[in-house]
């Protein structure tokens, strides 16, 4: 799978992230969220419940790991629990092909609502979310450890086909 091509960008070939990917996605992490970094420890327990409740992606290019993406699904709810891509590939695509993944695999799984939350102050990120159809639905104040506010978001997939329209 590769996210972008189709716009000349470069392209990035995604995957199931393993444990031995770690090392490069915590370095991206670190990089991503000075603030709210998660730790090595709180990913592998992530990636322990992976497949049964979640899924997690890493986007390589280049020959190197530069994002990664995961999801939480449980019941006909999904959640968007990160998406972090190497500040030197962003604005390439690669995010939007991590999204488009995973609300992929929601759909799969039988979700009918993906939520996330994104720092009030990312605007990028917002923008992207919006361009996939999330709606703002509410606002947790001083989510962050920085203080900043979260912005809640849902998009609804569509039911009737199965898939995100």
């Amino acid at each position: 799978m590769t996210g972008g091509a189709e716009r000349g960008l470069m392209p990035a070939v995604l995957r199931q992230m393993t444990v031995d990917d770690l090392p490069a996605v915590m370095e991206i992490e670190r990089s991503t969220f000075p603030f709210d970094a998660w730790t090595e420890g709180m990913m592998r327990g992530e990636l322990a419940d992976q497949p049964r409740t979640r899924h997690y992606l890493v986007a390589e290019a280049d020959g190197r790991i530069v994002g990664y993406a995961g999801l939480a699904v449980a019941a006909d709810q999904a959640d968007v629990q990160t998406i972090a891509v190497d500040e030197r590939y962003r604005r390439r695509g690669i995010g939007a092909a991590l999204l488009e993944a995973l609300l992929a695999e929601a759909a799969r799984r039988g979700a009918t609502a993906v939520f996330l939350e994104v720092r009030a102050d990312n605007a990028p990120a917002q923008a992207m979310y919006e361009r996939f159809g999330f709606e703002r639905i509410g606002l947790r104040r001083r989510y962050y450890h920085d203080g900043t506010d979260a912005i809640t978001m849902v998009k609804r997939l569509d039911e009737r086909e199965g898939r995100w329209p």
